[in-house]
């Protein structure tokens, strides 16, 4: 993701939005830009908040991981 003002709370915004509840959240920054890692609970297919988070003009990659069946990560 593009390091700007805000960015980091519409994310959150969108994950809320979307149904999903973050139970763990690592970030990093480095240059202009944060490594941010999303372990995600919720029913709702992951498939559709992928494609909100790539919407988003911050974000520059989207990689998911399956672990558990109520938990998904999400790398933006």
């Amino acid at each position: 993701m593009n390091q700007e003002a805000a960015a980091l709370e519409r994310l959150c915004q969108v994950v809320r939005v979307r149904g999903f509840q973050i139970s763990r959240m690592t970030m990093e920054a480095a240059d202009n830009h944060l490594d941010i890692a999303l372990t995600l609970s919720g029913s709702r297919p992951i498939g559709m908040l992928r494609s909100q988070l790539e919407k988003l003009h911050t974000v520059v990659d989207v990689a998911l991981q399956e672990q558990a069946a109520s938990a998904r990560s999400v790398s933006a």
